[in-house]
C-alpha cells in the first residue's frame, strides 16, 4: 500500500477530471481525495497499489476533454484507516 500526493495542470478544470477520478478510484479500490486549486491544477492525494493507482490516472487520461500536461508526483505516508475516495 503507498499514498500519493499528484497536482495535475492542463486541460483538468471544468472538464469531469474529479468525477471521473472519484469514479475511478471506486472502481480500483483506491483511497483519498481530490480537488480543484485556486491556480487551475487539481491536487489529488490517493493510496492504493501502484497498479491501482495507474490505473485511475489512466482512466482519468481517457475522459473527454482533459488534458493533462503535467504530473507532479510525491510519495507521501500512508494513512492508516482511511475509507472511502471524496472530491
Amino acid at each position: 500500500m503507498i499514498r500519493k500526493r499528484i497536482i495535475f495542470t492542463g486541460s483538468v478544470q471544468g472538464v469531469g477530471f474529479r468525477y471521473r477520478a472519484r469514479h475511478a478510484a471506486e472502481l480500483y479500490g483506491c483511497t483519498g481525495w481530490v480537488r480543484n486549486e485556486y491556480d487551475g491544477s487539481v491536487v489529488m492525494e490517493i493510496q492504493g497499489t501502484e497498479e491501482q493507482i495507474n490505473q485511475v490516472i489512466l482512466a482519468v487520461e481517457h475522459g473527454t476533454f482533459v488534458r493533462i500536461e503535467n504530473m507532479d508526483v510525491r510519495n507521501i505516508p500512508v494513512v492508516e484507516g482511511e475509507r472511502g475516495f471524496h472530491s
